[in-house]
């Protein structure tokens, strides 16, 4: 795979991302970006990527999935995900189910996989920390 470089937004336009908040028994997946990205560098993330041109953002958070830790995602479900970023537009997602087992596939964009409880999310450097309260609300009301 090689490495993309950086989609630069025209003038006044935005750029979408599709995200994935995988948890699983109480634990939630983080990717750390690896420290020579050029967005967010040396961060923890929620895996995902760009929305590409006529395709939804449920389609390329599933793709994303795929191609990063190699993972089917199932019913993924919409939480709110607001960023402070002005030329991003976060669309965040909820996988509880999905086919295989995580695995860094992406290499050159992250060195690192791991799984977190919700509660030291907050000690982490987080490329978005402002999602952080709707993305711990979405897992209390997973863990139901």
């Amino acid at each position: 795979m090689s490495v993309v470089a950086p989609r630069m937004p025209r003038m006044g336009a935005r750029i979408e991302i599709a995200t994935a908040v995988l948890v699983r028994d109480g634990l939630v997946l983080l990717a750390h970006r690896h420290p020579g990205r050029e967005a967010y560098p040396d961060s923890w993330s929620f895996l995902g990527g760009h929305v590409e041109p006529g395709e939804l953002p449920h389609e390329a958070v599933a793709r994303e999935c795929r191609e990063e830790i190699r993972v089917d995602i199932d019913n993924p479900r919409p939480i709110a995900m607001t960023v402070n970023n002005p030329v991003l537009t976060m669309h965040g997602f909820l996988v509880t189910r999905w086919a295989g087992e995580p695995v860094n596939a992406a290499p050159e964009e992250h060195d690192d996989l791991r799984w977190f409880r919700p509660s030291h999310l907050t000690n982490l450097k987080l490329a978005h920390p402002e999602t952080l309260p709707s993305v711990l609300e979405a897992v209390r009301v997973a863990a139901g």
